[in-house]
């Protein structure tokens, strides 16, 4: 049964498959055999991501439809940030779904979708589940095991795992699937964040640099040769990379602009060489793990919902949902951009929630 981006559509009842995974456990090894949600009478069905008798059955309208499409995902260790819901959201439209998962992390989310504790995140918009076909080892900070110091090699946390540096992930994409359609980067990583960049060391800012922006250029320069032409690839960004975002330090706002300024010039090369569409999403602010690091995101989330076009709340999926129209035919002529997904926020050049703009009439909803 395949699954397409038809949103608000009844769901069907099915006999569940399984998560797989390369780490420690053969490509062909099932997490679980069946998922169970809600009564006793009621089985969620988990979909395949790529079904041959559907895959060339038209559909109404003009939907998103990546049935057909193999995606893979960096930087995906847990169900509440950008990647996962950019996984989802690839899968409601049909595409299947292979994560890189980085390595010290990979033992918890792993154990944590064998124990269902993702079930509910995994429910797609027809009632289904989604289903990750497999699930890579992965530390984008290393292109190839020359890379690797022996601290890292020998790090109990690296201890069991194995072909986790961006070139044997690529060439065991390749041996296991053979090509790609959809390659996402959404990794990130300043471990000097919290500090001003005037206080920012060189370690620190470089650091920033490769985990956040080289790595999606080892990325595209290890899986374009193995992407079917048409594909798209696609990173997520922050507009700390154009305005000041105090708080936003370690280099990772001059990170950000790499990756944007990178996306242009990706854009033209993947293009030509390999016929692949490169974009980058700068989203709005997000609760997830990786940004509570940063220490202050609730407050720059009060900040977008009070200041932006649209005064609400950003939702993961309203992300996921533009990654997947990228990723589809139907913006095969989108490349090079960066595509703003924030309520708005970008287009504003002042808080309207200042005390100097408090006699200020705003427009208000009617």
């Amino acid at each position: 049964m395949s699954c397409t981006a038809n949103f608000g559509a009844n769901s069907e009842v099915a006999v569940s498959k399984g998560l797989r995974s390369s780490s420690n456990i053969s490509s062909r090894q099932p997490f679980f055999r069946s998922v169970h949600s809600g009564p006793a009478k009621s089985v969620k069905v988990i979909t395949r991501a790529m079904s041959a008798s559907a895959e060339n059955t038209p559909l109404p309208g003009l939907p998103v439809d990546l049935r057909g499409k193999r995606a893979f995902i960096a930087g995906v260790a847990d169900d509440n940030g950008y990647g996962w819901a950019i996984a989802k959201s690839l899968a409601a439209a049909g595409a299947e779904i292979l994560l890189g998962t980085w390595v010290p992390a990979l033992n918890i989310f792993e154990s944590s979708l064998r124990r269902g504790k993702f079930d509910e995140s995994r429910v797609l918009p027809d009632g289904s589940l989604m289903e990750i076909t497999k699930v890579y080892p992965l530390d984008a900070v290393f292109d190839n095991t020359d890379d690797v110091p022996e601290d890292i090699k020998s790090n109990k946390r690296y201890m069991g795992s194995s072909k986790w540096t961006v070139k044997e992930v690529a060439e065991s994409v390749k041996e296991d699937f053979g090509s790609i359609d959809i390659l996402v980067h959404s990794l990130a990583n300043g471990p000097e964040v919290v500090k001003p960049l005037l206080e920012t060391s060189r370690y620190g800012y470089l650091a920033a640099i490769s985990a956040s922006s080289y790595s999606f250029i080892s990325l595209l320069q290890h899986f374009a040769p193995i992407m079917n032409p048409g594909g798209a690839s696609i990173s997520l960004t922050y507009i700390a990379s154009e305005r000041i975002i105090p708080g936003y330090g370690g280099g990772m706002s001059s990170a950000k602009a790499a990756l944007e300024s990178d996306t242009r010039v990706l854009a033209f090369e993947a293009g030509r060489k390999h016929r692949v569409r490169v974009n980058t999403i700068s989203a709005g602010p997000l609760r997830s793990r990786a940004a509570k690091a940063i220490g202050f995101i609730d407050m720059m989330i009060d900040y977008s919902s009070a200041n932006a076009p649209l005064p609400k709340e950003l939702s993961a999926d309203e992300v996921g949902n533009v990654a997947a129209f990228l990723a589809s035919p139907l913006a095969s002529a989108i490349t090079g951009s960066v595509v703003y997904v924030d309520n708005g926020l970008n287009a504003m050049g002042v808080g309207v929630d200042s005390p100097i703009f408090e006699n200020l009439e705003l427009p208000k909803e009617a």
